[in-house]
C-alpha cells in the first residue's frame, strides 16, 4: 500500500468494467466520508449475512457500531477475529436510456475486505464512539453527554483496518444503441443529491441552534 493508493489484490480487482475501478486513497476516503450507512457482510453458521450499520473512518481504519448482543460483534471479539466484507455506495444519478437494457445508475462504491476485531481498549473505544457521532454531524460529540457505564456496557464497536480496498464508479450519460437513437423515448440522466432540511428542535427545547449545526445544514451533504 503506497501513500496515494491501496494495493491491488485479487479480491479488489473487478472482473467486469475494470476501467471503472480505482485504488486511489483520496477517492476511496471521499466516498467513505460521504455516506452514513455501510453494509457489513460475514458468514454465520455457514450462511451469508449482510447487515446495515453506521460507521466512521479514522485514518485507514473503519469503526462499525453495534450491540454487544449481536453475532458479528461477538465473533469479532474472539480470536482470530471475523472475516468481513464492508461496502459503502453513493448514488449520483439515474441513467435513463431509450431501451430498458441500457438503463443504469451513476454511482461511487467502495468495497473493503479484511478481518474485523472488537475494540476493547477504553481509549480507542472513546475515540471510536466520538468518531461515530461526528461522522453524522461534525462537532456533535462535543455537544452531547458522553455514554455512561450502562450505555457503554450495551455498546460494541468493531475495527476494520483498510488494506484490501477498491473503489468502482460509473459516471457520464446514456449509452444508447445506435439503432435506438430514433425511438420516441426520452433519455438522459436524473441527478441524485442529498440535502438537509431546516433543523426542528425537540418540543420544549428552546436552546438556540448551535453554530456547527447551522453551518452543517446550510450547505447540504458534501458528498
Amino acid at each position: 500500500m503506497s501513500d496515494t493508493a491501496y494495493a491491488r489484490t485479487p479480491r479488489t480487482t473487478p472482473t467486469r468494467s475494470k476501467d471503472r475501478a480505482s485504488w486511489d486513497r483520496t477517492a476511496v476516503h471521499a466516498v467513505l466520508d460521504g455516506a452514513w450507512v455501510c453494509h457489513l457482510g460475514f458468514v454465520a453458521d455457514g450462511a451469508p449475512v449482510v447487515l446495515p450499520t453506521i460507521y466512521a473512518r479514522v485514518g485507514d481504519r473503519l469503526y462499525l457500531h453495534g450491540s454487544t448482543g449481536s453475532r458479528p460483534l461477538r465473533a469479532a471479539g474472539a480470536d482470530p477475529g471475523l472475516p468481513v466484507c464492508v461496502t459503502v455506495t453513493l448514488v449520483d444519478g439515474l441513467v435513463l436510456a431509450k431501451s430498458a437494457f441500457n438503463h443504469s445508475v451513476n454511482y461511487r462504491s467502495v468495497v473493503a475486505h479484511g478481518t474485523a476485531h472488537q475494540v476493547t481498549d477504553p481509549e480507542e473505544l472513546a475515540v471510536a464512539l466520538d468518531a461515530l457521532v461526528d461522522h453524522a454531524v461534525p462537532g456533535r460529540s462535543a455537544d452531547a453527554r458522553p455514554a455512561n457505564a450502562k450505555e457503554l456496557a450495551a455498546t460494541a464497536v468493531i475495527r476494520l483496518d483498510l488494506h484490501e480496498v477498491s473503489l468502482k464508479t460509473r459516471t457520464g450519460g446514456v449509452h444508447d444503441d445506435e439503432e435506438d437513437l430514433g425511438l420516441p423515448h426520452w433519455s438522459g440522466v436524473v441527478p441524485v443529491q442529498t440535502a438537509y432540511g431546516t433543523p426542528e428542535p425537540h418540543p420544549g427545547d428552546d436552546l438556540p441552534l448551535p453554530g456547527y449545526l447551522a453551518e452543517f445544514t446550510a450547505g447540504g451533504k458534501p458528498c
